[in-house]
């Protein structure tokens, strides 16, 4: 009797204490989150209740499991033993990851609600934000995988002979590792130096979209039609790029147009300050129109506007350069650039000086007879 209760309380017990222990650990999580709405640390530290309870089960047995008097447990207990070491070790990191990531993002949110009015420096914070807890994850990953590799005595020993050539692995690695820690440090430099942040708009060989995501090698750009680009970060710290973001969203846009000589300036301007009036796009700081070129054939007329970000920029140069060019097309099509494809008429009287042409005095517009011939010769 004794050999089938003593198997059932130790183990039954640390899984009945495990989900008891939890079950509590999240009683306290909600009444907390419920009496602090304010602090979201207390509801986000509630995702770490699985990975608290499989430390908890795992050091039970970790500590109870000779004790079960079972013969295949008796007979195999060095391995059950470091299975359920791995497990606690493993188990361990996972929670600390739970526990950062809840902490840091319980910060971030409460600095988020607070500036809410500055987005510029709230992505700057979310990616550093992102960045540490990257860190962190990378960290505590390594070490817990370090303590996994030295519960074997196989690899103690491997340890301890790495320890004594340190100096030549360290040359050896750092060589072979010279493009990873780039990459690696110029993530550091982005998330501290302010370079680029996430959801910043940037131009990158030619390409523009916004910032989707930055880590600690690579960082991906979401362009306007939806494709991703992925780029190392030593990219951004090595070359020149435009960030449309950094020092503000705002931005102004211009759209240029290629008329006629006669093309009605004033009346443009008048239509322009209606066409931004509805236009939601336009955020009202500012908007102008002038000439601002001159060609033998055309006269060039740009338009600029204002709006709060790269998006409504974009739209609101369009719905600009698509009015604009709809009302004088109805309004005004002699203001529209034409190729000449005639000769013009001659005005009537002496406007135009006299040509002397197989014997007789002929008006012409340019000097030459301009009157069709017909036949050869």
């Amino acid at each position: 009797m004794e050999s089938v209760l003593r198997p059932l309380i130790v183990l039954g017990g640390s899984v009945v204490l495990t989900l008891a222990a939890g079950w509590f650990f999240d009683f306290l999580l909600r009444r907390a989150d419920a009496r602090h709405h304010d602090t979201p640390l207390w509801g986000l530290l509630r995702r770490c209740r699985i990975p608290f309870q499989l430390v908890m089960c795992a050091a039970l047995l970790r500590g109870t499991y000779e004790r079960t008097g079972l013969g295949p447990v008796q007979d195999h207990r060095v391995g059950i033993g470091r299975l359920l070491t791995l497990v606690l070790i493993g188990a361990s990191a996972w929670l600390v990851v739970r526990i950062a990531i809840a902490i840091v993002d319980s910060v971030y949110a409460r600095y988020a609600a607070a500036h809410n009015r500055d987005p510029a420096r709230v992505r700057r914070v979310r990616t550093q934000v992102t960045l540490i807890q990257r860190v962190v994850i990378a960290i505590v990953t390594i070490l817990a995988v370090a303590a996994m590799l030295l519960t074997f005595p196989e690899m103690q020993a491997v340890g301890t002979s790495m320890l004594a050539s340190a100096g030549l692995v360290g040359i050896v690695a750092g060589v072979a590792a010279q493009s990873t820690l780039g990459n690696l440090f110029a993530g550091l430099q982005i998330a501290f130096g302010d370079m680029v942040r996430i959801g910043d708009t940037v131009v990158v060989d030619g390409e523009w979209g916004t910032i989707e995501e930055i880590t600690l090698t690579f960082l991906a750009v979401r362009t306007w039609d939806e494709r991703r680009i992925t780029m190392p970060v030593s990219y951004f710290t090595g070359k020149p790029f435009e960030n449309w973001s950094r020092g503000g969203a705002q931005m102004t846009g211009s759209v240029f147009f290629h008329l006629d000589h006669s093309a009605p300036i004033e009346a443009m301007r008048d239509k322009l300050r209606d066409i931004l009036g509805e236009c939601a796009a336009w955020d009202g700081r500012n908007w102008s129109l002038a000439v601002t070129d001159t060609t033998p054939t055309t006269i060039q007329v740009r338009a600029v506007v204002t709006a709060k970000d790269a998006d409504d920029i974009w739209t609101a140069r369009c719905a600009v350069r698509e009015q604009l060019i709809g009302w004088l097309r109805d309004h005004h099509p002699y203001a529209l650039p034409r190729v000449a494809t005639a000769p013009a008429a001659l005005p009537p009287g002496d406007a135009w000086p006299s040509v002397h042409v197989n014997g007789k005095d002929e008006k012409s517009a340019s000097g030459w007879n301009r009157t069709p011939r017909t036949g050869r010769g």
